[in-house]
This record gives C-alpha cells, sequence and structure tokens, in this order.
C-alpha cells in the first residue's frame, strides 16, 4: 500500500494513529513513576524512553502536549524533580497498559491496577516492585520541540537497579532474560529474542559479507 502526506493527513483519525505510531517499529515499554508534593503516587506507561548518554548516564522520553488533559507525571516531575524509569515484563503487561486511563489526580494507578510501589536508596519516587530493572532519575533539562508541542523530558541516572541473571560479562543486559517487553504501536506488546550479539564494527574487522 501507498500513503502520500495527504492521504495520511486524509486518513481516519484513529487508523492514522494507530499507523504512524507503529511505523518506527517496536519501542521500549517502562513505567514511569513519581511521588506529588502532597505524597501521592503516580505510575504512568511510555514508550519513548531513549538513551542519550553514557557520561554522565542519561535517559529521555518525550511527553506529548498536555493542552487537552493534565499530565500528572510532568507535574510532579517539575515539582520534585525526581522520578524512576521501570522496564514491563510478560508477567504484568495487563497492568502496567491500564495505568494510561486517565485517572484523576488522587487516584495511584499503583492502587488502581494493582502494581507494588516499592522505595530504595531513600530515592523520593516510587519504583515498581514487580519490574526486574529499575532507575532512578533526576531531571536535567527539558527540550521544547516546537513542531508539534512535545517536550523531551531528560534526566541522569543516579540508582540503577537489575536482576544479577541478566548482566552480562562485558556489562550488557540480555533483556530476554528479564522476559522484558516491547511496545509496537500504541497498544501492541511484543516478546524479545535475542538473535544474534555482534563485536564493535570497525573497518578492520568488516566479514566478508556473501
Amino acid at each position: 500500500m501507498y500513503w502520500s502526506k495527504k492521504d495520511i493527513l486524509n486518513t481516519n483519525k484513529i487508523k492514522r494513529l494507530n499507523l504512524i505510531n507503529s511505523v518506527s517499529g517496536t519501542k521500549s515499554a517502562n513505567l514511569i513513576g513519581t511521588k506529588s508534593l502532597t505524597e501521592k503516587e503516580n505510575l504512568a506507561i511510555f514508550s519513548s524512553v531513549v538513551h542519550l548518554g553514557s557520561i554522565p548516564a542519561l535517559l529521555g522520553f518525550v511527553l506529548r502536549p498536555d493542552k487537552d488533559v493534565r499530565r500528572h507525571t510532568f507535574e510532579n516531575i517539575i515539582a520534585t524533580e525526581f522520578y524512576t524509569i521501570n522496564s514491563i515484563h510478560g508477567s504484568f503487561i495487563d497492568k502496567a497498559h491500564y495505568t494510561s486511563a486517565k485517572f484523576s489526580m488522587d487516584e495511584s494507578e499503583f492502587e488502581k491496577c494493582k502494581l507494588e510501589s516499592q522505595y530504595l536508596n531513600d530515592f523520593s519516587a516510587p519504583f515498581v516492585k514487580e519490574s526486574k530493572l529499575k532507575m532512578a532519575l533526576k531531571l536535567q533539562e527539558i527540550v521544547d520541540i516546537k513542531i508539534n508541542s512535545c517536550k523531551l523530558i531528560i534526566g541522569s541516572i543516579e540508582h540503577l537497579h537489575v536482576d544479577d541473571k541478566a548482566i552480562e560479562e562485558n556489562g550488557q543486559v540480555n533483556l530476554q532474560k528479564l522476559d522484558t517487553v516491547a511496545i509496537g504501536g500504541l497498544n501492541s506488546y511484543y516478546e524479545l529474542n535475542q538473535i544474534g550479539q555482534f563485536p564493535y564494527a570497525r573497518t578492520s574487522n568488516l566479514p566478508d559479507f556473501d
């Protein structure tokens, strides 16, 4: 099938959302945990977490415009500067998915979706106890994306917790061993299976490709 830019713009809204959200392929599936100044816990699913650097260790995630709905995650991060990023695993994808429902500020997604909050290293924001890969972050920068009013939220990793069985000798995290899942589009979930691993690519070790 073929769509021109005009075709995409004229496509039914729901079909267009599903199409454009899925063409980029699978994305990381994470729950971001925050707490308000009034000690109310919040949890929300995000599929836009990206690596931005290793020294210092930085991650970013994209926040959609808040013109139509309050963004509790953003409000809490602005107020406290602290949040957690927790990977999602096959055992609780249903609970994680429904954190995207529009709960009120006074309702905790932890409670509503039956996930357990956890506090580690005296960090003020809640982790997801069920997650096997958890990160504590501190807000460093907010980048406004002018073309569509989204924001890139950049944070530094302050604490990192990973299940021992998933750490390989070279330090890499084996996501398959954690049963980590990925998101395709808005509401489809995929298993991760490692199908290959190669050495650092240099021109000097280029294979003889057929």
